[in-house]
């Protein structure tokens, strides 16, 4: 046998004799049998990572791997911070589980740990989108939550969103007080694995029609819905969590012409018609895309598999269906809501928007045309829930959104919410059709208003030790030496998240950044285009994020300045990676 690093074979001797079940055990021998050295490298060089938003990794037996005791684990880690927290206090926590293969069965062992720890439980009894269950926690009073699903990550995948008390993802300092719980966690004999039922209460439907009711209560455009109720929409969940509820809520807002994609209906762990179950991706809307055509349908929508992320297709005005990115639906979005504001009277000039450090800049323009407060933060959509919470009862939350597609409307929820978003961008598509314009039509008066910003990403996935290595010395690389030049343009800004410090390249002045560190980079060139690198959190990947910029006089000019933005892109792309 092909010899195996020391370490890597202690930890898999310990799997070997632990206190581990023969399936598991069974499961780690037949990779020894058959000399696969990688698999079992990648399956324990580490423990899977308790990160700040919980877990994610591929099923398997492992230390690094989603299964029985990394759940049972993390789970036991969080239990003990609750107890230590809210010592003397009834403490409760809420669990939902997505599509996925297994969530279910990590979900019954997440409430498992935590009833055996003596915390009560509200237990979703059938699958659920993410962002009802963070509408759980906060409706329950509870401590905590947990979301079994790896998002819109490979059918391989797994994971586990906690939440705190605020409904929101756990920010500092409990994300690290959490995390320094589960790593002292040693051995699994720590883990309390027996249930007391006692400490179990089913939930369902009543919270479904409190978090409908809810969502409803936030429409801004009744009489437009009434006018266009019968707009014609596709709807795709992508073998989710989404068709528990998307296809209610559009009906409660008064739509009746909605088309659900047949083949996607049912929730389906193996995603059976889909490459990858990201709305993200255009593959992922081939079926939606071809009943539109069939149908002659006005719009298309698909969430992932836990509907905390939607993608949106719209017909240009040559009748071709173009899919918009997070960037463009987020922009859509967040003018149609404070324009309805606007028409209505209701901005006082006290409410205010959250978008994310690598999303795009227009929604800032939209917010500062309009006399509404923008907060940046950080990527991921717990940082946008932490303002929301610290702002509660002071400024009013209208909306929030980040380039990967989650968006959130009102502040029933601390977390990205494929429902709520979804309702309203039929609600926009309505408002707009009842003015005589299309959303494409939408969007290019945007431009016009507010300027033309282009996004564009670029991942590279890196998998495995090997591939963290890779990604760590690329950035170490860009802090080092960054581009002089990006697009025929001087980089005139570094901005270092993790050192939270923006130096001028230009006078050398260094300035500090109010964030908390985080591992990503910023060049910001003179004509203001923008490149951000960030190693994915959630995924074997380092992303690179292009944001460039140009007036729009006229919608006639749009394939012209769309053509000079898709070449600077293009230029500045290269030059990065030169």
């Amino acid at each position: 046998m092909q010899a195996i690093d020391q370490s890597i074979q202690v930890a898999v001797n310990q799997w070997l004799n632990g206190n581990y079940d023969e399936k598991t055990k069974a499961e780690i021998q037949n990779l020894i049998d058959i000399n696969s050295i990688s698999d079992l490298t990648d399956s324990f060089y580490k423990s899977l990572e308790f990160g700040t938003g919980g877990l994610r990794g591929i099923m398997g037996a492992g230390s690094n791997r989603i299964n029985k005791y990394t759940i049972g684990t993390a789970t036991q880690g969080l239990a003990n911070f609750l107890n230590q927290k809210y010592k003397g206090e009834k403490i409760s926590v809420a669990i939902a589980h997505d599509s996925r293969n297994n969530s279910d069965v990590f979900a019954n062992i997440t409430a498992d740990v935590f009833s055996a720890n003596g915390i009560h439980v509200y237990f979703f009894k059938a699958l659920r989108p993410t962002p009802e269950l963070s509408f759980a926690v906060r409706h329950f009073g509870c401590k905590s939550g947990v979301m079994l699903t790896a998002s819109h990550n490979p059918k391989e995948y797994n994971g586990y969103k906690a939440y705190g008390d605020d409904g929101g993802q756990f920010t500092s300092p409990d994300d690290k007080l959490v995390i320094d719980e589960v790593n002292k966690i040693k051995s699994i004999d720590e883990v309390k694995f027996n249930r007391i039922d006692s400490n179990v209460e089913l939930i369902g439907e009543e919270i479904d029609k409190l978090y409908l009711d809810g969502i409803t209560a936030l429409s801004m455009s009744p009489d437009a819905i009434k006018r266009q109720h019968d707009l014609k929409i596709v709807y795709s969940p992508i073998h989710g969590t989404g068709i528990t509820l998307v296809p209610k809520a559009l009906a409660q807002f008064g739509f009746t012409n909605v088309t659900v994609v047949e083949e996607q209906s049912e929730p389906d762990g193996n995603f059976p018609t889909v490459v990858y179950p990201n709305p993200e991706e255009k593959e992922a809307l081939t079926l939606a895309m071809k009943k539109a055509k069939e149908i002659d349908a006005d719009l298309v929508m698909a969430t992932d598999p836990d509907a905390d992320r939607v993608g949106i297709a719209v017909k240009d005005n040559d009748g071709e269906w173009l899919l918009l990115n997070g960037n463009q639906t987020g922009s859509l979005l967040i003018n149609y809501i404070l324009s309805a504001w606007q028409e209505k009277g209701k901005l006082t000039g006290n409410e205010y928007v959250v978008s994310t450090i690598v999303t795009t800049s227009l929604i800032k323009a939209i917010c500062d045309a309009k006399n509404v407060e923008y907060f940046n933060t950080l990527t991921g959509f717990k940082w946008i829930g932490q303002i929301i919470t610290q702002l509660k009862g002071k400024k009013t939350f209208i909306a929030g959104g980040e380039e990967s597609y989650g968006y959130l409307i009102g502040d029933l929820v601390r977390d990205k919410d494929a429902v709520v978003s979804a309702a309203f961008i039929a609600e926009m598509t309505a408002y707009y059709k009842d003015k005589g314009n299309s959303l494409y039509d939408a969007l290019l008066d945007t431009y016009v208003e507010f300027g033309f910003y282009k996004e564009d990403l670029v991942s590279l996935t890196k998998k495995g030790k090997t591939g963290a290595e890779e990604i760590k010395a690329m950035m170490e690389k860009f802090r080092n030496n960054p581009p002089a030049s990006l697009g025929g343009s001087k980089v005139a800004i570094l901005k270092d998240y993790e050192l939270s410090q923006e130096t001028d390249l230009t006078s050398g002045k260094v300035t500090k950044l109010d964030y908390p560190a985080s591992d990503v980079l910023q060049f910001i060139t003179a004509d203001g285009s923008i490149v951000s690198a960030r190693p994915s959190g959630t995924e074997p990947k380092i992303k690179f994020y292009c944001s460039v910029n140009a007036p729009l006089a006229d919608r006639k000019d749009f394939a012209e300045v769309n053509k000079k933005l898709n070449e600077k892109i293009t230029a500045v792309m290269a030059d990065l990676q030169a």
